[in-house]
């Protein structure tokens, strides 16, 4: 419990970043364990409602590889993967679409809405707002991004409301491609010119001993990672996520990042503290 006099002075050391991302817009990219957990999804949630309501635009990309593999595994379809990407035939590509555009991305409207706030689902598809081509052949359906539409995004922003993103991509002739959504949450945060790019991880951030968690390295300049990824700090499923965090800041995003979503209230903590957590990445 804390005493009124705290929750003031919480305020108070909290007001000027509340000024410092007036009106501005995060780009948080949701997945992992704080998604499978259902309190710590509630408190991400109220978290994104709470940064809405005090004048930042929030816009939500989320993934759902837990979700996607629980249901082909119902339906007799083994998972397979590739460099960390989903080999995705064409009968994987319908459930992966109805996983995400369906059942993920209207619960997270839901509980959006039901924490107080204005939330519309979209998916890469509605307003071929994430348009894809194939990436490799040997993956089947897993796309490469060839163009951002981001009207619909900046239309529902401009209303007030959170836009909810599935990353499910589609070409001209109607074909829908699986998307990595650090891929498609750093190419929309680019597109924004977004003053932050927040991925929610299942780890403390980049850590110099990966089995360290103490060994945080909390900022990175993005001309110091290939020396960090020559070196292995950076390395397997890390390699593609800071390649990602990269290229947005070089296309105009501010900052990037990388929190663990497991820790109640991280982006709270991240955004509106002096200390944050995590590993913040930075142009230079």
């Amino acid at each position: 419990m804390i005493t009124n006099a705290q929750r003031a002075e919480i305020l108070v050391h909290a007001l000027p970043y509340i000024k410092k991302y007036d009106g501005k817009i995060i780009v948080v990219k949701y997945g992992g364990n704080a998604m499978i957990n259902e309190e710590l999804k509630s408190a991400v949630m109220g978290d994104l409602v709470l940064l809405n309501t005090i004048g930042i635009k929030v816009v939500l990309v989320h993934g759902g590889g837990p979700e996607i593999s629980e249901m082909l595994n119902k339906v007799g379809k083994k998972s397979e993967f590739v460099n960390g990407l989903r080999v995705t035939d064409a009968e994987t590509a319908e459930i992966v679409q109805m996983v995400l555009a369906g059942k993920i991305n209207k619960t997270l409207v839901n509980q959006l809405q039901n924490s107080g706030g204005k939330a519309v689902g979209l998916s890469g598809m509605d307003g071929h707002l994430i348009e894809a081509k194939v990436k490799d052949t040997k993956l089947g359906f897993v796309g490469e991004i060839t163009n951002i539409n981001i009207e619909p995004v900046t239309d529902l922003l401009e209303k007030g409301y959170i836009p909810v993103i599935s990353t499910v991509g589609c070409d001209k002739k109607g074909n829908v491609y699986n998307i990595n959504a650090d891929t498609a949450a750093a190419k929309i945060a680019s597109e924004l010119s977004a003053e932050s790019l927040i991925l929610m991880t299942d780890i403390a951030g980049l850590l110099r001993d990966k089995d360290d968690e103490s060994s945080l390295i909390s900022s990175v300049c993005v001309s110091e990672a290939p020396q960090l990824m020559r070196e292995g700090i950076i390395s397997g499923g890390m390699i593609p996520k800071v390649e990602c965090c990269v290229e947005a800041i070089r296309q105009g995003v501010n900052r990037v990042f990388i929190i663990d979503g497991r820790i109640p209230h991280a982006i709270l903590i991240e955004t509106l503290t002096d200390e944050g957590i995590g590993t913040m990445l930075y142009g230079g």
